[in-house]
């Protein structure tokens, strides 16, 4: 289709990419939300709850269900802030670091194997591209009324 508009090459390879994860996620009884979740919990320190959901663009809804599906397969814990006791850390279970490592090596993958069909440059090209689009989006410069 020699007219396809940008948003929807963005939307058809979006979509592709997230079914392509959850299909790999499914073969270990996750989904791609717990794979990127498993990704944005620091291994170590663990991450505050809030600060979560716009490190992974989730619904605060989607994201409390992926949460308490991880909490329930033990591959997170929460633990209070000590720094803020109205606040909730979240940590990593051993099971958790392990499921997190194979998104990391998932992820990983899939880099590897796309940079082997592209060249370097159009790979920054892309990347150039992208930013420009999420830059027009967040100063609100495509949809702005002024």
């Amino acid at each position: 289709m020699k007219d396809k508009t940008i948003d929807y090459a963005l939307r058809a390879t979006w979509q592709a990419v997230a079914r392509m994860y959850n299909e790999e996620a499914t073969k270990y009884g996750a989904t791609m939300a717990t794979g990127f979740a498993l990704l944005s919990i620091d291994r170590e320190n663990g991450t505050p709850s809030t600060s979560l959901g716009p490190r992974m663009g989730m619904e605060a809804t989607s994201l409390t269900r992926t949460l308490k599906s991880m909490e329930d397969r033990g591959l997170i814990t929460r633990k209070k802030n000590p720094s803020d006791g109205r606040g909730v850390l979240l940590f990593l279970t051993k099971e958790g670091k392990e499921k997190r490592e194979l998104s990391k090596e998932t992820v990983l993958r899939f880099n590897e194997t796309v940079k082997s069909h592209i060249t370097e440059e159009q790979l920054q090209h892309f990347m150039e591209v992208a930013e420009v689009i999420n830059d027009l989006i967040n100063d609100k410069k495509i949809f702005n009324e002024d």
